[in-house]
């Protein structure tokens, strides 16, 4: 498939039934499912860990200007990692780059443990960050290799549920750790369950157990320019919060964005790409497609400020202002199970719903978050929960449906890039996303005045304006699918 036509002649063939849940957890399949999984377990945890425990840091260690940098630089160690999975993959085989990565993520998470100041901190979350992107990656590219073509949709919803069950640990392990002032611990305990998982990926995904792999006779080379840009184009953006005139800012941000679009454009004719033939065609169905993945992860990235304004302003403990963030990847691990059963009309039906459901979640938490006390404590928190929710079901149950058809419509030869390509679109968005909202925060007074008020407004104009990636995504999915389905 190497042009729109041929691309849109796969989109239209009919999608292979999807197997039932019981044949991926029966026999080695679910072992295999198991050992996949848990390496997005593990990342997803230490997420909902700190974001739950990042307000606890700055308050002793300081550094609340660079608070948003904490994932910026996370994510941008992501792109890097995922990047670098498809040759870590063909050098070390599928046990060898799974067992790299769980090193790499808990060294990160050592330098996160003994940070001194913000600095060391943003360092850790880095090599944190590079070995998390390595494990996301991973479970998606393994996925077509472990197991049958008809149980793709189930195990990618069942990666996705992997947030669900951060969603019950990250908040209590972060939350119980920052309340009792030992936020340092946090850290420490992502280290035995790295430890678990390694042995794991010992047993299930050795030669012996049928998990081949043979070391290709030319080494997939990495694509060092466009990444490199990438990740200049998310620093840069980030960079601007820190200049002192907003329209100096909004330079920095446009400069960032003509980077990215740089990189794109060098990536269309590479030798080395970084994405799929026909990706960069919005008007094909693969750019739709990941143009929706990157619209849907920006509106996602407001959740890194929720703990701090539900602290601030709402005044609850880490523990509940964790459990309540999590709500959004709580949604998303719901609708991506509920939803991994539809095909044909039913999943376009899922993707045209799911951005609407959550630019109204964002929408809905514009009117929450900035103005406590209106409605009475418990009801309003109730809400708070449902519009976070919302937001991740929103993004959930298309999900499936998303990756799925990148690995199906992408062009033969090139089915290892796709695969490894869902996860730098989805952390290309999250990055992007993380940097814009801490320039949106601070310009809108997070720091200056700062306190209660500058919370609010920071509030308002964060989650309003965010809300305007997923509507993209929505129109996006509606003008696409009536010409042709996904």
């Amino acid at each position: 498939m190497s042009s729109s036509s041929s691309a849109d002649s796969a989109a239209l063939q009919a999608p292979s039934p999807t197997a039932a849940w019981s044949e991926l957890f029966t026999g080695r399949n679910g072992w295999r499912a198991l050992a996949l999984t848990g390496g997005v377990a593990l990342h997803a945890i230490n997420v909902h860990i700190v974001t739950t425990v990042l307000p606890s840091v700055v308050r002793e260690i300081g550094g609340l200007d660079w608070y948003a940098w904490s994932t910026t630089l996370f994510v941008v160690g992501s792109i890097l990692g995922a990047t670098l999975s498809v040759r870590l993959l063909a050098v070390l085989g599928p046990r060898g780059a799974c067992l790299a990565a769980l090193a790499v993520f808990s060294a990160g998470s050592v330098g996160c443990a003994i940070a001194p100041a913000m600095h060391w901190m943003l360092a850790g979350r880095t090599v944190q960050g590079l070995g998390g992107g390595m494990l996301a990656a991973l479970s998606y590219g393994l996925i077509q290799l472990v197991f049958a073509q008809r149980l793709w949709p189930r195990a990618v919803a069942l990666v996705s549920g992997m947030w669900g069950v951060a969603t019950l640990c990250g908040p209590a392990v972060g939350g119980l750790f920052a309340q009792a002032g030992h936020w340092r611990w946090a850290f420490w305990f992502l280290l035995p369950v790295a430890a678990a998982q390694a042995v794991l990926v010992l047993v299930q995904l050795r030669p012996s157990a049928g998990v081949k792999h043979e070391r290709p006779a030319t080494l997939p080379r990495v694509p060092a320019l466009q990444i490199g840009l990438l990740a200049a184009s998310v620093l840069v953006i980030a960079a601007s919060g820190f200049l002192s005139d907003l329209p100096w800012q909004a330079a920095g941000v446009v400069l960032g964005l003509a980077i990215g679009f740089a990189a794109t454009r060098i990536d269309r004719s590479a030798t080395v790409r970084v994405l799929p033939t026909g990706a960069y065609a919005v008007r094909t169905p693969l750019g739709a497609i990941y143009a929706s993945v990157a619209l849907l992860l920006i509106g996602t990235t407001t959740e890194i400020f929720v703990p701090y304004f539900l602290q601030l302003l709402h005044g609850h403990s880490p523990l509940m202002a964790g459990y309540l963030t999590a709500a959004m990847a709580g949604g998303w691990s719901v609708g991506s199970l509920l939803s991994s059963g539809r095909s044909g009309a039913g999943a376009d039906r899922m993707l045209r719903a799911g951005p609407v459901i959550c630019t109204l979640g964002l929408v809905a938490l514009v009117l929450l978050l900035p103005a406590p006390g209106l409605l009475g404590a418990g009801f309003e928190m109730v809400l708070v929960a449902i519009a976070l929710a919302a937001v991740g079901l929103g993004v959930g149950i298309g999900w499936p449906h998303l990756v799925t058809r990148v690995m199906s419509l992408a062009p033969k030869g090139e089915e290892g890039r796709a695969s490894a390509s869902i996860t730098t679109v989805q952390l290309y968005g999250m990055a992007v996303g993380a940097a814009v909202a801490g320039l949106v925060a601070n310009a809108a007074g997070l720091t200056v005045p700062g306190g209660t008020e500058g919370g609010r407004s920071a509030a308002i104009w964060l989650f309003a304006s965010f809300a305007l990636a997923p509507a993209l995504a929505a129109w996006l999915a509606y003008s696409t699918v009536a010409r042709r389905t996904w």
